[in-house]
């Protein structure tokens, strides 16, 4: 592992003959745009990407598919997975945040003609944005529930209880002399979240969403305030907040964990999560989730990822990083496994029915399920703020990561006039955010929010990490990708890395994507079916941020001269100003790029401002001898 370089060289320091004459009275600062910032502290950046990474899905997602696809025996492909799609794309994301230091939609000088490619990002985390703040609303609402001596979703006899209620209580006291039929009953929390939080009785369809329920709209507007306050500052505030976000739900989900196993019955349902089923491995289904439970878990595609590394001094090691994210997010995802059927294997004895019946995934865990089993416990309020508390940070510092990600690309664009007020444009983004999210608050908005879960985030985005990884190996290519990495890092990623960004990871997403478009199921939710247009709608939003690649491939050949086939291949080759953003940072190829440039090769001019040879100057000594080697080769 590389030592950390000395806090002198992190500084930027222009090399003596690479300074222009207007800029030696010392004022080009003001004639700049302001300064992006970095991380502040050393974790900042490895909590922040643990933070995004482990969100509700690993509590929500991961237990329920793992046990409708084998148990135990999951764990064979959801690790073959990461290690084909995983890792490799989630560091090749990183080192592109890292050697530009640009976000998702000015990196893209590395090939102009692709620009469309961030365009479509920032349109599927704009979407992603909007519903997910709404979950995080939901939990506040939960949350503020909690606070009270009795659950209100503990018991029947409300104003929203249907006739259909059954009251858990009733079956365990055992006071009725005649066997309780529960076949068409419903729990009182199940009655609590459809009647009381959505109001869903209230809206008969997705066209027709109803009134906004106020209390609703008011803890959106709070999950928005709380997002703001944290991302006011950029990554210096939420740097800071992270410590605490991304590290406070393990305490919880370990209080979960240790609360869980103590119950009896807990090991009933341990054993229904963790039970191999080998013969499930025959099954594609099986690889297909276990390839979109990694895509989406660690959330590459989505721009959080490369905006954090943008952030990140030029020789972090991202390297060590990767491994310490990707694989902390797996463990994670697993431990929560335990935490939640545990609780379910309690509540199945409780209730006296089979784990599998009461086993949900998504909303259904989060608002009805693990709710109503925290009202089986003693102290339940208590249990229930926990988790809810634990789902509130988890959920944050995923939606700090989906804003950061939408206000760098922008500012990152227009350094000159959005950087020195990032704070109001941060705003801006917010209230427009919170607006559109308005629709989700009111009695239909559920169907509206799985509108959005379904669409948003779908082929849309396999389609750009599929391009992502196909121009940064072939077009960009490989070679000098490696060789940027090299520049950054001190080495070459090995084969492994390399076979899985040329073949094997596009290839997955490939079959991935297919297999999502022959599998197509209309979206549901319960037993009400979404009608025509609002598919049609679902598509388009997927389908339009699939467009903004052939858009920005326009407008990027219509700003270059000469016939069409020389206009694209001006357009594909990276803008003259891409590579590293500190000048001390730029040797070999990149040096002829900057602005004022005398010297070819400043890497003397370096020795004499620091007096010797750092070890990543020898790198880039060695990157210049290579690449002047291969000139030679080519000449002959």
């Amino acid at each position: 592992l590389l030592s950390p370089i000395p806090c002198s060289l992190t500084q930027p320091v222009t090399p003596e003959l690479l300074v222009s004459p207007s800029s030696q009275d010392g004022d080009l600062g003001s004639e700049g745009p302001e300064d992006r910032g970095n991380w502040t502290g050393r974790l900042d950046f490895l909590l922040s990407c643990i933070g995004y990474c482990v969100g509700l899905g690993n509590v929500w997602r991961f237990p329920y598919r793992a046990y409708t696809n084998g148990g135990g025996a999951f764990l064979v492909p959801y690790f073959i997975m990461l290690a084909i799609c995983g890792i490799p794309i989630f560091f090749m994301e990183l080192s592109l945040g890292q050697f530009s230091s640009l976000g998702p939609l000015a990196v893209w000088k590395i090939s102009p003609l692709f620009k469309g490619v961030g365009m479509g990002t920032i349109l599927i985390v704009s979407l992603v944005a909007i519903y997910y703040n709404m979950i995080i609303a939901y939990v506040l609402f939960y949350l503020f529930a909690s606070l009270t001596s009795d659950l209100p979703w503990q018991h029947c006899g409300n104003w929203w209880n249907t006739d259909l209620c059954l009251d858990h209580h009733v079956i365990k006291g055992g006071n009725t002399t005649f066997p309780v039929n529960t076949t068409n009953t419903v729990s009182p929390s199940e009655e609590y979240w459809s009647r009381y939080v959505l109001h869903i009785q209230g809206s008969s369809g997705i066209g027709h969403p109803g009134r906004i329920r106020w209390n609703l709209c008011l803890c959106l507007l709070l999950s928005w305030t709380i997002v703001y306050l944290c991302i006011l500052k950029g990554v210096k505030s939420s740097g800071k907040v992270v410590y605490f976000t991304a590290t406070f739900p393990y305490l919880i989900l370990v209080m979960l964990l240790i609360r869980g196993v103590t119950l009896e019955g807990a090991w009933k349902g341990i054993r229904f999560y963790l039970t191999p089923q080998f013969d499930h491995l025959l099954s594609s289904k099986v690889w297909i989730e276990a390839a979109l439970q990694i895509f989406y878990s660690l959330g590459v595609g989505f721009g959080g990822l490369l905006t954090f590394a943008s952030y990140n001094t030029f020789h972090q090691n991202i390297y060590r990083d990767t491994f310490i994210v990707t694989l902390g997010n797996a463990i994670t995802s697993i431990l929560a496994g335990f935490a939640i059927f545990s609780v379910l294997g309690y509540m199945s004895q409780e209730l006296g029915v089979p784990v599998n019946q009461v086993a949900k995934a998504g909303p259904g865990l989060a608002f009805v399920v693990y709710p109503q089993a925290m009202t089986m416990l003693p102290l339940s309020p208590f249990w229930s703020f926990l988790f809810f508390f634990m789902l509130l940070t988890l959920g944050l510092d995923s939606q700090f990561a989906f804003m950061e990600t939408i206000v760098t690309a922008v500012t990152d664009e227009f350094p000159y006039y959005l950087r020195p007020k990032k704070a109001s444009f941060s705003a801006v983004i917010c209230i427009a955010l919170f607006l559109m999210g308005l629709i989700l608050t009111t009695e239909g908005g559920m169907y509206w929010l799985v509108l959005l879960d379904d669409y948003s985030a779908g082929f849309g985005l396999m389609v750009v990490v599929i391009t992502t990884c196909l121009v940064v190996t072939r077009v960009y290519g490989m070679k000098r990708f490696c060789r940027d990495i090299h520049m950054m890092l001190g080495f070459k990623p090995g084969p492994y890395f390399r076979a899985c960004w040329m073949v094997l990871s596009p290839a997955t997403m490939m079959a991935l994507l297919v297999y999502n478009i022959i599998k197509y199921q209309p979206s549901e939710y319960g037993s009400y079916r979404f009608p025509a247009w609002a598919e049609v709608l679902g598509i388009l939003m997927g389908v339009l941020s699939c467009l903004m690649i052939p858009l920005g491939m326009v407008v990027a050949v219509l700003q270059e001269e000469g016939t069409l086939w020389e206009r694209v291949q001006q357009a594909s080759r990276p803008a003259m100003d891409w590579g590293p953003s500190l000048e001390e940072n730029r040797t070999g190829m990149y040096v002829a790029s900057l602005a004022g440039s005398q010297s070819p090769k400043p890497l003397m001019v370096h020795m004499r401002k620091y007096g010797g040879i750092t070890s990543y100057e020898n790198t880039a000594i060695e990157v210049d001898r290579e690449m002047e080697e291969e000139e030679e080769e080519e000449s002959m």
